[in-house]
């Protein structure tokens, strides 16, 4: 079995308006060092295969045909054996 982390965000040439209002809500807070912030998503699916390889290509597959807007946002995927 393994755990597939998944990382879902915004192409950089998106603009990220959440990442935008936190980003100024930030600064009003003071937090002047920070200087700009995305916002994404985090997703775990656990995966009944047998193989890493495996895994990857289900999670994989998962992201294209749901979980990412491939026109609008990149992912990554974190596997660990559970």
């Amino acid at each position: 079995m393994y755990l597939a982390r998944i990382t879902v965000t915004l192409r950089p040439s998106i603009l990220d308006p959440k990442g935008k209002a936190a980003g100024e809500a930030l600064h009003q807070l003071g937090y002047a060092d920070i200087r700009s912030v995305r916002i994404g998503k985090h997703i775990e699916l656990r995966l009944d295969v047998s193989d890493e390889s495996e895994a990857h290509a289900l999670a994989d597959e998962a992201c294209r045909k749901l979980l990412a807007n491939e026109v609008m946002e990149d992912f990554t995927i974190h596997l660990e054996r559970i």
